[in-house]
């Protein structure tokens, strides 16, 4: 007899990755297809949904050869998507135009106006600034920009939902993504869209909400046959990208972070009661487990940092990689490795593109401080890495403020092949840091809830434990927090004693373009 398998359908920014696993975790098929994103005009960004789906069946066709299985084997599908990628459909299920991806930036007035109402809804952010990223703004935008297309538009969606509508024939909406980006709180709150010239917005979401890993319904036929697979396999509601990962990461109960790493770090947490500050998003109710709350915090800028110092500044570690035949990174950890902690009084503050958490800044700025003539290739690579680690234990110092104190942290991403980045974080917020065997984050939290949605596992929990392996655990040592507290203090000085003069210099260059 076939032993059963899922399938994770994860649709990123740059394209759709499919991953086959069995229900204990082990990947048996994957295969992603890339798509293109348009940028028409300056801080906009678009997508072609039907790119969309001749990526999805690609992927999905290649990955079901590769794990060699008949389409009978599959027993659920799920999904995850970008969030606030916001798509238009006419009453036949057509896309009225291009969809507005996440990173679009265009509904900046929108975003203004709402964080004007000052309604309790915007508790999710804080009570501050609400992002032009997020979908209600995007939404508002359309209505007052393209009016043409809202009129003819039945439906107004997110990215998951549009794919669970091409794969079911059915119109709803993750609950995942109402709280997350549209501010659903085990209801619509209705004054916030009123205060916001936005009441008729409501009519155009679909109306059921599912949470995440509840059967949405079966694959429908046509799905089926463009697919290569099983008519009337169940299809669990999905979930946002980010989270897949969390779910991949096994941090589906509280008490752990997920902390993934990338250009940027994401810090993803479930909490038992609810946690609203500024600088914080969320927490967000029922967006994963029901029952609980999400919390989610970020540092704009991480990896991105270390990837422009290893392209512009790092030639001795360039020449030594080129001369051994080794990874410019492998080579930049060494030189670290032989600078004490506190990079001999190197501090870098790591805002190159401005602070997500927790101050919400657009209009900081990295800097350098305390650079001397003796500082070599070394220390400035480990003083990014220990800002970049500052940074991290900041938001975690605000999370504690808050009530929220996390016990361990699960990482993913490229940084975790770094034993000395890795050991710099256990190190700075002292708490240990676990690495799981999953290198194929979103999909495999997307199989997971389809697992639940099978029936296979009764809850995400149990499919944690059944799915996600962990396979190593890096330890604090208290000798090295104890002397990183003073680099630490000096770096959370730096932001409000620099403040003023980066916001002078980057409000002046803004000006200038």
């Amino acid at each position: 007899m076939t032993e059963l398998a899922l399938v994770g359908i994860d649709m990123g920014t740059g394209g759709a990755r499919v991953g086959i696993f069995d229900p204990h975790g082990k990947l048996l098929g994957t295969h992603a297809v890339l798509w293109d994103t348009q940028y028409p005009r300056a801080g906009r960004a678009e997508q072609d949904p039907d790119e969309w789906w001749r990526c999805i069946k690609e992927s999905v066709s290649k990955a079901m050869q590769a794990s060699g299985l008949p389409p009978e084997a599959i027993a659920g599908i799920s999904l995850d998507s970008t969030s606030a990628t916001v798509v238009a459909m006419d009453a036949d299920g057509q896309h009225l135009r291009p969809a507005i991806l996440w990173m679009d930036v265009r509904a900046s007035a929108q975003a203004t106006k709402l964080a004007r109402t000052m309604d309790p809804a915007l508790k999710y952010s804080g009570m501050g600034a609400v992002s032009a990223e997020w979908g209600l703004p995007k939404v508002m935008w359309l209505k007052d920009n393209e009016p043409d297309v809202w009129e003819k538009a039945a439906y107004v969606a997110d990215c998951t939902d549009w794919l669970t509508k091409k794969l079911t024939g059915e119109w709803t909406m993750s609950i995942n993504h109402a709280a997350g980006k549209y501010f659903y709180d085990r209801g619509w709150p209705t004054s916030l869209y009123e205060k916001a010239d936005a009441s008729d917005v409501l009519e155009k979401f679909p109306s059921r909400l599912l949470p995440v890993g509840d059967v949405v319904g079966g694959l429908s036929k046509q799905a089926a046959e463009e697919l290569g697979l099983k008519e009337g396999t169940p299809v669990a509601e999905g979930i946002i990208d980010a989270y897949a990962g969390q779910v991949g990461l096994g941090v589906v109960a509280p008490g752990k972070l997920a902390l993934i790493t990338g250009s940027s770090h994401v810090m993803l947490a479930q909490s038992a009661t609810p946690v609203y500050a500024p600088g914080l998003w969320g927490s967000y109710t029922d967006a994963v487990i029901e029952g609980e709350y999400t919390l989610e915090a970020g540092q704009a800028s991480t990896g991105s940092v270390v990837s422009w110092f290893k392209n512009t500044l790092a030639l001795k570690a360039t020449q030594a990689a080129q001369a051994n035949g080794t990874d410019v990174y492998d080579e930049l950890n060494k030189l670290a490795e032989e600078v004490p902690i506190g990079s001999d009084g190197l501090i870098l503050l790591d805002h190159f593109q401005g602070n997500r958490s927790p101050y919400v800044d657009p209009h900081s700025r990295g800097v350098f401080a305390g650079l001397t003539l003796g500082k070599t290739e070394g220390h400035l690579y480990r003083s990014i890495i220990e800002g970049i680690c500052f940074g991290t234990e900041n938001i975690f110092r605000l999370m504690r403020q808050y009530g929220f104190a996390p016990e361990e942290i699960v990482v993913s991403g490229g940084p975790v092949k770094s034993s000395l980045w890795m050991q710099m974080h256990a190190d700075v917020c002292n708490l240990p840091l676990t690495i799981t065997d999953v290198t194929e984050g979103p999909i495999l939290g997307s199989a997971m809830i389809a697992a639940v949605g099978a029936g296979i596992y009764d809850s995400l929990p149990q499919a944690a434990d059944e799915m996600v392996r962990v396979v190593r655990t890096i330890e604090p040592s208290q000798s090295a927090h104890d002397e990183y507290r003073f680099y630490l203090q000096k770096y959370i000085d730096s932001y409000p004693v620099m403040k003023g003069l980066l916001h002078d210099i980057a409000l002046h260059e803004e000006q200038k373009a």
